[in-house]
């Protein structure tokens, strides 16, 4: 090998014409190693001191060494001061932040002999990946899933379960149901074999199934690849992202910037904690972490270095996979300054906000943190934002599980939230009910308590607040009226998500009603708990041919998917919405009303030139049935059933203009915990 001073820029492992060019970060330490090796060869390696004169720029550490083979691992041992919120370990191997792969992966669960290295192949060169769909925000539906636990049931039918390419043979079917962008939880590096819970009642050593413990933030998840121990670890992600831009669908990443895998005192040393522990950190006066994720440590995003590594990850997806968004975990924490106070104009915010690179993705925050700070509809960014709306998901699940005085409320949820989102717009409230942490919507309408005792925590884990309704029993029953409400109550839900403004997202497996048998905290269930079950797609066809209908009346009808909020009569101009009750143009606001009806005018769609059909939604979250007189359409158009949740499948949902015609002033008979929905004739 021919050794060189080497360049301090770009950052992280780069192959040139004059051999491979490494350079690193380390602002503290006082003795630099570079470390290379054979991939997954441990008795092969060799150092390369770094000068402090002569291989260092400013904080940059830099070498150039000619004569490398194609593929190879390399890491860093660094040594510098102790004390003081210093880390510093010469005697561990660490990973280069920037690396793009890692070295020896390894099958979902695997164990290995061999230390993970940093992994450059020279043959890895700039691609050209299929155009993105770039579809707007109004007409986004999200559906989020998990790679692993997506396919990896024997029940998904697919020829690569758990991986990438499994994903992509599923494409058909969502393009079928009808959204258009998934929501991947984390798929870089992290150990899914970090978690140190057993379930108490096999014994069973517990996996880290979510994956929000990041160790690579530019590295795919080689467990998720069909071949995890080579470079076409991203060669199968970017795949992925193809397949699913030429069916016409996004892929937005959930991304994990508010800690690392090393967690707290006790946590392993992969890389940041034994590079420079102070500088990517936040630490009190005495040098001990401050945890404002709930997870042992939190990344001073507040810092140039990390905000511009940060970034850095961020444009590796983009500019490499072609990545349409990404979801921000406890996105709060990035607006906290390096001693956790919260900033009102957040550099690290800002800069990904105004990003060049950046500009037309998807940036969804999730608006708080474990330390209590919440930010739904005040998340700063200038508007660039949406967020998780968690008033959403309350305020709904509240008012279908009964509890009286919420119509107020939902009409609020139903018009986009404009209390919260006030000088922006519907299209910054990310709509959901449920999500991968927490009850499924099936859990949602059969448990009133959270059954986590599996997760070897002694039930204490998961939250105890799920604002969730059994409908009379706890878990499963053969009890045919408790089934026969619960699916009125999954409809109800469902069709109120879907005719709510804003974006709505829905949990992969709601639309057919999978369950976690009670655990809403799921996070180290590598098993039937997590996995999808495809088997329920035949067993509930008809809620799933219903969520496939209401999807498609979504899709069909701009009146639902406005870009901005109703601006009422004061405009000059009759209201878009008007709100009705059991009588119409009298809603009952009262603190013991359950029930709302409010009607679409389909000419004032806030698309220019477009005429829309009008919409009239009745819902009733009570106990008894429930007589509303049908006021006429704003239009002035007949009106037709469409959509009535208390009626079995396939009369729960009629094909357009074939339901049966309802006069004005009729008065409908909306049976308990039920709504219905009737639309215009053109």
């Amino acid at each position: 090998m021919n050794v060189g001073r080497g360049r301090p820029l770009p950052l992280g492992a780069t192959p040139m014409p004059d051999g491979v060019n490494f350079s690193l970060i380390c602002r503290h330490g006082t003795a630099v190693w570079l470390v290379l090796g054979e991939p997954c060869d441990p008795g092969f390696e060799t150092e390369i001191p770094l000068d402090a004169l002569a291989n260092r720029t400013g904080d940059h550490w830099h070498v150039r060494v000619e004569g490398l083979p194609e593929e190879f691992c390399y890491g860093y041992r660094v040594d510098g001061p102790a004390g003081n919120g210093y880390r510093f370990n010469p005697s561990i191997i660490l990973l280069d932040p920037y690396a793009r792969t890692l070295s020896c992966g390894r099958p979902w669960g695997g164990q290995s002999d061999f230390s993970r290295r940093s992994l450059v192949n020279e043959a890895m060169v700039e691609r050209e990946g299929v155009v993105s769909p770039r579809i707007p925000l109004e007409d986004t539906i999200i559906y989020e899933l998990h790679v692993r636990g997506y396919t990896i049931d024997p029940s998904s039918g697919v020829r690569r379960p758990g991986t990438f390419r499994g994903l992509a043979e599923k494409l058909d079917y969502l393009q079928w149901l009808g959204v258009t962008a998934v929501e991947l939880l984390p798929v870089d590096e992290f150990d899914e074999n970090d978690c140190a819970f057993v379930n108490p009642f096999t014994g069973e050593r517990l996996k880290n199934f979510w994956g929000y413990n990041t160790i690579a933030f530019s590295a795919p998840k080689a467990a998720y690849a069909s071949n995890p121990g080579r470079m076409e670890v991203w060669e199968e992600f970017c795949e992925l992202v193809d397949v699913f831009h030429r069916g016409g669908v996004e892929v937005i990443l959930d991304i994990v910037f508010n800690h690392t895998a090393e967690g707290g005192d006790n946590g392993p040393t992969y890389s940041f904690r034994g590079l420079d522990n102070p500088l990517y950190y936040m630490l009190d006066d005495r040098g001990n972490y401050l945890n404002y994720s709930g997870c042992g440590n939190t990344l001073s995003s507040d810092n140039p270095v990390v905000r511009n590594f940060l970034l850095t990850c961020l444009s590796n997806w983009v500019a490499e996979a072609g990545v349409d968004g990404f979801r921000f975990d406890l996105a709060s924490v990035l607006g906290r300054d390096r001693r956790g106070n919260v900033l009102v104009d957040p550099p690290a915010i800002n800069r990904i906000s105004e990003d060049a690179l950046l500009h037309g993705t998807k940036l969804i925050a999730e608006p708080w943190d474990a330390a209590g700070l919440y930010q739904v509809g005040t998340f700063p960014g200038g508007g660039r934002w949406a967020d998780w709306n968690g008033r959403y998901r309350d305020d709904v699940r509240r008012f279908w599980k009964g509890e009286p005085g919420l119509t107020s409320a939902l009409a609020t949820r139903l018009c986009g939230s404009d209390d919260l989102y006030t000088g922006r717009g519907p299209l910054h409230s990310i709509n959901f009910l449920s999500c991968h942490d927490g009850f499924t919507l099936a859990d949602l309408v059969s448990y009133d308590h959270k059954h986590n005792e599996a997760n070897g925590e002694g039930n204490h884990d998961g939250n105890d607040a799920n604002l969730s309704w059994n409908c009379g029993v706890e878990g499963p029953t053969d009890d045919p009226v408790v089934n026969r409400l619960r699916a009125r109550q999954v409809r109800n839900l469902m069709a109120t998500l879907l005719v709510s403004q804003g974006v709505p997202m829905i949990l992969g497996g709601d639309e057919f009603l999978r369950t976690q048998g009670g655990n809403n905290n799921a996070w180290c269930q590598d098993n039937e708990t997590s996995w999808v079950d495809w088997s329920f797609g035949e067993k509930n066809g008809g809620f799933l041919r219903f969520v496939h209908r209401m999807i498609a009346l979504r899709k069909a009808h701009p009146v639902f998917r406005r870009r901005t909020f109703f601006t009422g009569a004061d405009s000059g101009q009759p209201p878009e919405i008007l709100w009705h009750g059991e009588e119409p143009v009298r809603p009952d606001f009262s603190a013991s009303s359950q029930a709302l009806a409010f009607a679409l005018d389909g000419r004032r769609c806030d698309r220019p030139g477009v005429v829309d059909r009008d919409f009239y939604v009745a819902m009733n979250a009570g106990g008894r049935a429930l007589e509303f007189k049908i006021p006429a359409s704003p239009s002035g158009r007949p009106w037709r059933r469409l959509v009535d949740t208390s009626l079995p499948s396939p009369d729960d949902f009629l094909e357009t203009d074939q339901g049966p015609e309802i006069p004005v002033l009729y008065s409908y008979l909306v049976e308990s915990h039920s709504l219905i929905i009737l639309e215009s004739a053109e």
